[in-house]
């Protein structure tokens, strides 16, 4: 389960808590699958977490999909890795007997690959939690009807977005009718402890 010269690589941590969803944990650039295990405990103590490696090497670690030199998304390597992440998260599940639809946490650029697995695999996930994420694709075309619940949450001054990523993505998924709850915090890139509350909520809430 490959595009180009590297596998995923998964992390995992088994779960003491049977109630709650496992977590598939996608780190933003320059990351490891290990990134988001303290998050992961703190937004939903006792689930299985899943933290799986990119595919593309960074100077610092890896990411999820290669960008243009302008730092746009490389839609069209994005959309080779996709299915491919999809077809592993799926087996992934089933090797570890996890039979409970996992919710998706994604940070930055994990947080953008998890937008583009809820748009091209609807069904994948019982929930979505995107930190700082922006949209994938610029063609409307591509977000297809939805009922997974997606938690966008945006830094106000966030230096490594342009004002209104986030809300362009909530109204997009809005449109093929996902539930989606969007907050923009007065914070920047990084997750802070006011995020932690809000998604920790946001599980609470839906049970999950």
């Amino acid at each position: 389960m490959t595009t180009g010269a590297l596998p995923h690589v998964l992390g995992f941590l088994p779960g003491t808590d049977t109630a709650r969803a496992p977590l598939v944990l996608l780190h933003g650039s320059d990351g490891t699958e290990s990134d988001l295990f303290p998050l992961a405990g703190e937004v939903s103590p006792g689930a299985p977490g899943m933290g799986i490696r990119g595919t593309v090497a960074t100077d610092g670690g890896y990411a999820f999909f290669r960008r243009c030199p302008d730092r746009r998304v490389d839609e069209a390597d994005l959309d080779a890795r996709t299915p491919v992440l999809a077809e592993f998260i799926e087996h992934s599940c089933a090797r570890l007997e996890l039979t409970r639809r996992p919710v998706v946490v994604g940070f930055s650029n994990g947080a953008i690959m998890a937008a583009a697995l809820l748009m091209d695999h609807p069904g994948l996930f019982a929930g979505a939690i995107l930190f700082r994420p922006l949209s994938p694709f610029t063609d409307a075309a591509r977000y297809r009807s939805d009922r997974t619940p997606v938690l966008i949450l945006d830094g106000a001054n966030d230096d490594r977005r342009s004002a209104g990523d986030g809300g362009r993505l909530a109204e997009r998924l809005r449109r093929v009718g996902a539930p989606v709850t969007h907050h923009v915090l007065p914070v920047g890139h990084a997750v802070t402890a006011a995020d932690i509350a809000i998604a920790t909520e946001w599980l609470r809430v839906r049970e999950l």
